[in-house]
C-alpha cells in the first residue's frame, strides 16, 4: 500500500540524464559556486531569467557563456554601458529603398540565451526595454509584435550597487528575475584548485571543454514535465504565508508582490524535480525563497542602517512561520 502511494507519477528519468550531463559540463570548468550552478538549472527549467550578482572575477559572466554553450540554441551577448539605447537591444526600424517599406531589423535580445553583461551599467530608459520582453517573450516596435524564439532566458550578472558607475535597477525589472544569485568568493581550497586547473589554459580553450548536451526542444519539453510536478494544498498555503508575512513585517518597507508567490511555486516544482522528486516537499520551498525574495524586498531604512540583510530577514520570516508536515 505505502509502495503505491509514493510510485513516481512522472518519469524524470529524462530530465535527470540532461541535468546531470549539463551540470557535469559546467563543472569541467567551474570550481565551487554549486549554489550558482544549481539555481541557474533551476531557473532554466523553471521559465524564468537570473540575476547575478558579485564582485569582478567571480565566473558570473563565465557560467552565463558556460550554459549557453552546452545548450544548442542561440546565444547573444550585451554590454550594457551608460550610452547603450533601446534600439541597441531590441532592434530597429530600418527604411528599404528597394520596397519602399519599413523592415524590422532584430536586436541580440532576439536569441534563445541572452547574457546581459554588467546590467546596472545601463540608464533606466534602457532598463525599461527589458520589462516586455521578459515578462512576456515579445517585443513590440511600431505596433507590431515581434514573438522571441523558444525557449528564451535571460542570464544578467551585475556589479553590487555601491560600486562606481552603477545604476539601481527598477524594482518592476528585478521582479521579472526569478532569482537574484549572489556570488561569494571562492574559498582557499577552490581557488588554488581553479589555479592548477587552469594555469595551462586561455579563457577560449576553457570553453572549447565544453560541449552541447541539451536541445532546444529538449528543453521545453523538460518545462512541460515541471508543470506536472504535484504541489499539495498545505505548500501552497506555505508560500503564500511567506508572502504575506514580508508584507506585515515591520523590518520591510515594501514586501513580495503575488509574483513572488508564483516564482516560489514554480522554482520549487523546478527544484523538486532536479533533486528527483515528481513532488514538492517543504525544504524545496524555504531554499528557493531566499534567492527568489531577496530582490523583491525593500528593508525599512532603519533595518539597513543597522547593516541587516534581506536574507537575514528572510530567514527569520520562514523560522517563524510553521512549516506544514
Amino acid at each position: 500500500m505505502n509502495e503505491e502511494i509514493f510510485e513516481q507519477r512522472i518519469n524524470l528519468e529524462d530530465l535527470n540524464k540532461a541535468m546531470f550531463n549539463l551540470q557535469s559540463e559546467i563543472k569541467k570548468v567551474i570550481v565551487g559556486q554549486d549554489d550558482m550552478v544549481r539555481l541557474i538549472m533551476v531557473a532554466l527549467l523553471a521559465n524564468g531569467h537570473v540575476l547575478i550578482e558579485g564582485v569582478p572575477g567571480v565566473a558570473k559572466t563565465l557560467t552565463a557563456r558556460l550554459v549557453s554553450k552546452c545548450l544548442k540554441t542561440g546565444f547573444s551577448r550585451i554590454q550594457f554601458t551608460p550610452d547603450l539605447m533601446p534600439s541597441d537591444v531590441l532592434g530597429t526600424n530600418i527604411f528599404n529603398p528597394g520596397t519602399g517599406l519599413f523592415e524590422f531589423k532584430h536586436g541580440p535580445v532576439f536569441s534563445n540565451i541572452v547574457l546581459i553583461d554588467e546590467i546596472n551599467r545601463a540608464p533606466a530608459k534602457t532598463q525599461a526595454a527589458l520589462f516586455e520582453v521578459m515578462q512576456e517573450q515579445q517585443v513590440t516596435m511600431d505596433g507590431i509584435t515581434h514573438i522571441m524564439q523558444n525557449p528564451f532566458m535571460v542570464i544578467a550578472t551585475q556589479n553590487p550597487i555601491e560600486q562606481e558607475g552603477t545604476y539601481r535597477l527598477p524594482e518592476a525589472q528585478l521582479d521579472r528575475f526569478l532569482f537574484k544569485i549572489i556570488v561569494p568568493y571562492p574559498n582557499e581550497a577552490q581557488e588554488v584548485s581553479m589555479l592548477q586547473r587552469f594555469h595551462h589554459f586561455t579563457e577560449d580553450n576553457v570553453l572549447n571543454i565544453v560541449e552541447p548536451v541539451i536541445s532546444d526542444a529538449q528543453v521545453v519539453h523538460l518545462r512541460q514535465l515541471i508543470k506536472h510536478i504535484v504541489v499539495e494544498e498545505k505548500l501552497i498555503h506555505f508560500i503564500v504565508k511567506i508572502a504575506v508575512a514580508t508584507r506585515n513585517d515591520k523590518a520591510i518597507y515594501l514586501g513580495a508582490s503575488p509574483r513572488a508567490t508564483l516564482a516560489i511555486l514554480n522554482a520549487a516544482k523546478a527544484y523538486a524535480a532536479l533533486s528527483g522528486r515528481d513532488f514538492v516537499i517543504p525544504d524545496d520551498i524555504i531554499y528557493i525563497a531566499r534567492p527568489v525574495l531577496r530582490h523583491r524586498i525593500i528593508l525599512a531604512p532603519e533595518k539597513e542602517m543597522e547593516g541587516i540583510n534581506e536574507d537575514e530577514v528572510i530567514e527569520k520570516i520562514i523560522h517563524s512561520i510553521e512549516v506544514p508536515r
